[in-house]
């Protein structure tokens, strides 16, 4: 079974929402933040891929604080919603994700992580998140 990424701050489940949001503090360049459009609670999706093949790896959450040690760490860093902490990618498991550039989405939405991925990005050990094809029924693919 697989070893799921550890949280890497002191943080507890009673806490209210993530530290690093619009009106909490972060060590994130002003500038980049002004371009964020986080959600009510604070946090932006991050999407994450593979830098050379383009494969989608998985999705998960930042804040202003996981973004800022992403970009100056050269690690991934997100937010846990559910433990409520910070966790770098592979600091348990050993699948570690290796930044190779972040891009920030026209809308301020969303970022896009571009990584070099050791092991497997998903918790369930498969490579990807995205392991589960649904089916198709609308019988047409317009192209």
């Amino acid at each position: 079974m697989p070893v799921p990424d550890a949280p890497v701050t002191g943080a507890h489940l009673d806490q209210p929402e993530p530290p690093g949001g619009p009106d909490r503090p972060s060590q994130l360049d002003p500038a980049i933040a002004a371009r964020l459009r986080r959600t009510p609670d604070g946090l932006v999706a991050a999407v994450v891929r593979q830098h050379d093949s383009g494969e989608v790896l998985m999705v998960a959450w930042m804040d202003d604080e996981a973004l800022h040690r992403t970009l100056t760490t050269g690690r991934a860093t997100y937010w846990s919603r559910s433990r409520r902490e910070y966790w770098v990618k592979g600091a348990t498991s050993g699948h570690h994700q290796y930044v190779r550039s972040v891009a920030l989405d026209c809308d301020g939405d969303a970022v896009l992580v571009s990584v070099d991925q050791v092991g497997a990005a998903c918790h369930t050990g498969q490579r990807t998140c995205f392991f589960t094809e649904l089916p198709l029924t609308s019988g047409e693919v317009s192209s």
